[in-house]
């Protein structure tokens, strides 16, 4: 069976940027990995991850581009498409190069029979440009005062004479 994805880049910005494509059920999480960043124009190099997804494009578990060989954390090099990818289970998030954080929504739009005569995997479809920078990320806290109150650990930042080292070590 072929799989049909719709690949979006999460962009703050009015234009919309995706790509079509078809893959085969039974290729690797690798394979769409190549697929997705050729297709955006990436040379596929950088860390990635693709991460399960809910209805809601909640981050669920992690399936990592390199074999860390912890147990229960999968890789995309041994993981079929169809093994984190089915009817029940249509969403993913897949983020590119962990430095600027490209990040897209992976969605199964539909399962057909492979056709004949069709090399896979197969870009169908390109709509908009990528563009120059990686947009930008907005974290939860409105700033890093907030954040850091739920890691309150008593310690003041700027006391060194608390603290057990001699900062003229070297």
């Amino acid at each position: 069976m072929i799989y049909r994805f719709r690949v979006v880049l999460d962009n703050d910005t009015d234009d919309d940027v995706f790509r079509d494509i078809e893959i085969r059920e039974t290729d690797t999480l690798e394979d769409l990995h190549n697929c997705i960043s050729q297709s955006f124009g990436f040379d596929g190099l950088e860390i990635s991850s693709f991460y399960l997804s809910d209805d809601d494009w909640n981050e669920g578990e992690e399936i990592t581009m390199f074999d860390t060989e912890e147990p229960g954390v999968r890789y995309m090099g041994n993981t079929l498409i169809n093994e984190a990818v089915h009817e029940a289970q249509t969403k993913l998030i897949y983020v590119y190069d962990f430095l600027y954080m490209w990040t897209f929504f992976v969605e199964l739009a539909e399962i057909v029979e492979e056709a004949e005569g069709t090399n896979y995997p197969n870009l169908m479809f390109i709509h908009g440009q990528i563009p120059e920078s990686a947009p930008e990320k907005s974290f939860e806290a409105e700033d890093f005062d907030d954040f850091n109150d739920e890691f309150d650990d008593g310690l003041d930042i700027e006391d060194y004479d608390g603290l057990d080292f001699d900062e003229n070590w070297n």
